[in-house]
């Protein structure tokens, strides 16, 4: 649309000294004609862009035009910049970048550093969980309802028709909050567990409250089943188990040992599998339940070697 470019290449000069006329044609995807019928328009519209003559012209934007920085100096914005550059390792969106622009212009500073760096890369889960991020954003903003094909921890598949609400990054991987059609009840889902997802041209079933809103009511109301249980671990292990477990140390022997506390979602695999992957290293001391869980899949284990 003619008003999102000519945004655009105000924004675009705003962030620059001077670019060419080429540079503004391949930029935006236009001829140098529509460059320079856009640079007029502009001028009219009160932006007093510069023309610069000769080999080395183009355009400019007067030094004294100045866009309101009054509600954030340059160390929010470096944070601003940190957290946007961040998001943009995390999944491919355009729009970030464009926002990125946006937030330069805005800044006194041109050339923001931080100490901090943020990389999400972890966060791709693949190409499909990618577009599947960008299609569930687009239903999300146009409120529209989708379809999907849904393998819970049991392994059972249902197909699904939701009105999406939220994407959240928790837990290590990416989730959908969403409101599930069938069950008339608010319900979190992986995406690595959606398959044939596609959005439903329906305007979805209801409106909503916020969705920071019902995120808290649904964390509040928790009713995943929670298992407390301790467990004894060497003291080469113990960076290791801190990062992975997150438990709470209870008891440190002299020898560098030590006993923690776990409270985990007993039906997630994460900490299981951590702690049998950590072998002799550790010991469950309680629950019984779970001792017995560890000596059948280590039984089972056995017999496929």
């Amino acid at each position: 649309m003619k008003i999102e470019r000519l945004l655009g290449i105000v924004i675009f000069l705003l962030n620059r000294e001077k670019v060419s006329a080429r540079t503004l044609a391949e930029k935006f995807e236009v001829s140098h004609r529509t460059i320079q019928r856009d640079i007029e328009t502009l001028n009219m519209s009160g932006i007093p862009i510069v023309s610069f003559y000769g080999t080395d012209g183009g355009y400019g934007i007067l030094n004294s035009f100045k866009m309101e920085r009054q509600l954030a100096n340059d160390t929010d914005y470096s944070y601003i910049l940190t957290a946007l550059k961040g998001l943009i390792t995390a999944y491919g969106n355009p729009n970030i970048e464009k926002t990125l622009e946006k937030i330069v212009s805005v800044s006194s500073n041109k050339s923001l550093t931080n100490n901090i760096s943020l990389d999400f890369g972890v966060l791709r889960e693949g190409i499909d969980t990618d577009k599947r991020i960008q299609l569930i954003e687009s239903a999300i903003s146009r409120k529209k309802m989708i379809s999907f094909d849904y393998t819970n921890a049991e392994n059972w598949t249902s197909q699904l028709e939701v009105d999406p609400i939220l994407l959240t990054y928790k837990w290590y991987a990416w989730y959908l909050f969403a409101f599930c059609i069938e069950k008339q009840d608010y319900r979190l889902y992986k995406l690595v567990r959606m398959n044939n997802t596609y959005v439903i041209d329906k305007h979805i079933s209801k409106e909503h409250e916020s969705a920071d809103v019902l995120m808290a009511r649904y964390e509040a109301n928790d009713n995943r089943k929670y298992l407390t249980c301790k467990i004894r671990c060497k003291a080469e292990v113990k960076v290791f188990v801190m990062e992975y477990l997150n438990g709470s140390i209870e008891k440190e022997y002299v020898n560098g040992d030590f006993i923690m506390k776990l409270n985990v979602i007993q039906n997630e695999h994460l900490w299981f599998g951590t702690i049998l992957s950590l072998g002799n290293k550790v010991v469950v001391l309680e629950p019984e339940e779970l001792k017995q869980r560890i000596l059948q899949k280590a039984r089972e284990i056995v017999e496929i070697y």
